[in-house]
């Protein structure tokens, strides 16, 4: 155990640890967060038009279109957003003007989109052109960032509205990338949508395998046990994904098809972690009926925040982290889970992840909702929480005789400290 934490401390944490702190992947994250605004609101229309209630669908039939037009504009312009949205957080990183970085991936972006009759086709609005939305973002950025940096911009004079001064020093920048990108895909006819697609068709294979979805699960729980944010880490890279995945399967939903993807963003915040990384919950639960008194206190803390899958005051105050006994349940649970929920949507069991249910939902609640009132999902969510409580009862057995003796130490010295006195 101690050469295991050895090597994570100092041989797997510290990359891991740098690259999700990269100033891209860092503005990745952030600028996805505009999405997800358009997700949930478009994953409400979608759950009201598909109450799994006979009586309720044939009502709604008639505006079934009309419904889909809300979930279309919501899910149908998610790259675009992203464009603004990590163009926005890396000119913020730079200390540039954001809104100005942000409107100059979108330009780029939307150049990218035009086909080869030079038709804009807005397909690629979609989830399909995220990563194309996030090369352009990076690089109109850069360039902005390079005429900034060697002052090679118009500036007005001071006393000048700051939104007018701003949109000045962006001009010749935005010149260079209505140039550089409208050179790359007109005269050139270079498709790059096309071109990255076929660059990262591989990871997105990875991240809807069994094996890729364990790696990702693995990398996260212990990257946590070593007191870094697991899922802040690796979502920069791990997001654009999982949000593809959601958007396809939602869009699939709505034409009655085959869903195409399992691990679609929700699988690992609603099916994997039950009641935060870890599936921790069932430890607050034990921790609730334990006889220590330490471990009871604490419980009662943790356990609201725990029901809307915040679980830091486990992690950092049982604790988990740099603890070898806990790290084993917090570590195999979260793998087993997410093997047999796979299983079980492949073969159909249950439902797959169709909307965009805030991580902050309850167990039970979230899986039922993100698979479109998939009753069965709810009955797995309640499942999961049994296999995980049974998995977890015999660590913390172990860690609650340590700390009833610890405690019972504690009382011994004072009961000594008092009759001295």
């Amino acid at each position: 155990m101690d050469k295991f934490m050895d090597f994570l401390q100092n041989k797997l944490i510290p990359p891991l640890a740098k690259i999700g702190n990269l100033r891209y992947l860092l503005a990745v994250r952030n600028g996805l967060v505009v999405t997800l605004p358009a997700i949930i609101a478009g994953s409400i229309f979608l759950i009201i038009g598909n109450i799994p209630i006979q009586a309720w669908l044939h009502f709604i039939k008639p505006y079934e279109n009309m419904i889909n037009v809300a979930v279309n504009a919501s899910f149908g312009i998610i790259s675009l957003l992203a464009a603004m949205g990590i163009g926005y957080e890396l000119s913020k990183s730079y200390s540039m003007d954001a809104i100005s970085g942000g409107a100059l991936a979108v330009m780029a972006f939307i150049i990218l989109q035009f086909n080869n009759k030079f038709v804009l086709d807005t397909s690629g609005f979609a989830s399909s052109g995220l990563f194309t939305a996030i090369i352009s973002a990076i690089i109109s950025t850069e360039i902005y960032r390079f005429f900034v940096k060697r002052n090679i911009v118009i500036r007005l004079p001071e006393g000048v509205p700051p939104a007018v001064s701003n949109s000045f020093i962006s001009l010749i920048p935005a010149i260079t990338v209505l140039f550089v990108f409208w050179l790359v895909r007109v005269p050139i006819g270079f498709d790059v949508s096309a071109f990255i697609e076929h660059i990262f068709s591989p990871l997105l294979f990875a991240l809807n395998s069994l094996p890729g979805i364990l790696i990702y699960t693995l990398l996260v729980s212990m990257l946590w046990c070593a007191g870094v944010h697991g899922d802040m880490t690796l979502e920069g890279v791990a997001d654009p994904i999982f949000i593809q995945f959601l958007t396809a399967n939602a869009l699939a939903y709505t034409h009655g098809d085959p869903l195409p993807y399992i691990t679609a963003s929700g699988f690992s915040s609603l099916f994997v972690n039950v009641g935060g990384t870890g599936a921790t919950l069932t430890l607050v639960l034990l921790m609730l009926r334990s006889r220590s008194k330490t471990y009871k206190e604490l419980g009662k803390v943790a356990f609201p925040g725990a029901c809307f899958e915040i679980n830091e005051p486990v992690i950092f105050g049982f604790p988990i982290v740099m603890n070898p006994l806990l790290m084993i349940p917090f570590i195999v649970v979260p793998l087993i889970l997410a093997t047999l929920s796979y299983i079980f949507m492949s073969v159909g069991i249950i439902g797959k992840p169709v909307t965009m249910v805030p991580w902050t939902m309850p167990p039970i609640i979230g899986p039922l909702m993100a698979t479109g009132w998939d009753w069965k999902a709810g009955v797995w969510s309640a499942i999961e929480i049994i296999i995980a409580l049974l998995m977890y009862y015999p660590f913390f057995k172990i860690a609650e005789k340590q700390m009833l003796a610890t405690e019972k130490s504690t009382e011994n010295m004072a009961d000594s400290v008092k009759q001295s006195v």
